[in-house]
């Protein structure tokens, strides 16, 4: 047995990987040229939960406006969020501008280069530290993303969820023992490359795979199984309402979220509870009256641990002028006319069907 409980030594691992990354591998993704800490970051904090190919087109899009370090810290969250809205999770990106904002006030806008200093920055967990590590430096520094967790864990057979503690310090011991020394920048792409497109989550391509002999899920028939998934567990059900405020010449009332908690820092719909009368949440809220309140279908909106049931509630307003709202924390946004905000997804869709 090899070391580290592979069935094959690490360095003969490594060496088929990188013999089938050459011809099979990703070499054109667009944060590869050039692969500088800056763009290596960005794109390793979008690919979390999210695939290549809807990566790709926010990530060209928010280079485009924020093309370094220092442009991204000196743009307001909004604009930020913004140019986020549609890949959720939005802690991600507004760690991406707590994080600029310490490397150009604290290291005069150059990323650090060790493990230690990369992880103190919001955001930035080990696997993302190694891979701007690897990937821009050619530091040797192991990964551990979704993909990678997937190939070590049908290689060497690791049992259980790998959001456990101890299934996670199996991954990284395995990780460590696999990244060799030469061609980092390569390996690490090239484990990611293999678990996106041969060792998938479903119907991998064994036959294809330059591990595929030295694997004992596949040797023990268990690549089905391997890796084991998160324990299912019935998802607790939010209900709310949704106010859909309009006028006819402003718009629609908007509100910002709270930094914090779901859609944080994004514009949505102001909230109103069953248990809470819209025309006094109004009439508080904002000095406005409400003639008519029309109830829409309910939607579904599922986050990570637990969904969403929100319904839309129409309510048509006269004099818009006479409402009192705070200023950076509403606005009337015009539907089709005006450049929208920062909006969380199922609002942006919900305003959208309202154009179409």
């Amino acid at each position: 047995m090899a070391a580290a409980g592979l069935p094959l030594p690490p360095g003969k691992m490594a060496a088929a990987l990188l013999a089938w990354f050459d011809r099979h591998g990703r070499h054109d993704l667009p944060w590869q040229h050039p692969a500088t800490p800056y763009r290596v970051w960005i794109s390793e904090v979008m690919l979390q939960q999210t695939q290549v190919a809807t990566v790709i087109p926010y990530y060209e899009a928010f280079i485009a406006r924020f093309p370094s370090v220092e442009a991204l810290a000196a743009a307001p969250l909004d604009e930020v969020l913004r140019h986020w809205a549609g890949l959720g999770y939005y802690a991600r990106a507004r760690n991406l501008h707590q994080a600029a904002r310490q490397v150009v006030e604290r290291h005069g806008g150059r990323f650090p280069d060790t493990l230690e200093a990369l992880e103190a920055l919001p955001g930035i967990g080990r696997s993302t530290a190694g891979a701007i590590l690897a990937q821009a430096h050619g530091i040797r520094a192991p990964i551990l993303d979704g993909n990678a967790k997937r190939v070590l864990a049908r290689l060497a057979a690791v049992e259980g969820w790998s959001g456990t503690a101890a299934v996670q310090r199996r991954l990284w011991e395995l990780a460590e023992a696999c990244t060799p020394a030469a061609r980092v920048r390569d390996y690490t792409q090239a484990i990611m490359d293999l678990g996106a497109t041969v060792c998938t989550r479903s119907r991998p391509a064994c036959a294809d795979c330059p591990l595929g002999d030295g694997c004992r899920a596949r040797a023990e028939g268990r690549q089905g199984e391997l890796p084991a998934s998160r324990p299912r567990r019935e998802l607790p059900v939010r209900r709310t309402r949704l106010l859909l405020i309009t006028d006819p010449e402003a718009g629609v009332l908007l509100e910002r979220r709270p930094p914090t908690g779901i859609w944080g820092g994004l514009w949505s719909l102001p909230e109103c509870g069953w248990d809470t009368d819209p025309t006094e949440l109004v009439r508080a809220r904002y000095h406005g009256e409400v003639r008519s309140w029309r109830p829409w279908p309910a939607r579904v909106h599922t986050f990570t641990h637990f969904r969403l049931e929100f319904t839309p509630w129409q309510g048509a307003i006269n004099r818009p002028s006479h409402w009192v709202l705070e200023p950076d924390r509403t606005l009337w946004y015009n539907v089709g006319l005006s450049e929208p905000p920062g909006l969380a997804a199922p609002v942006r869709a919900l305003l959208e069907g309202m154009r179409n």
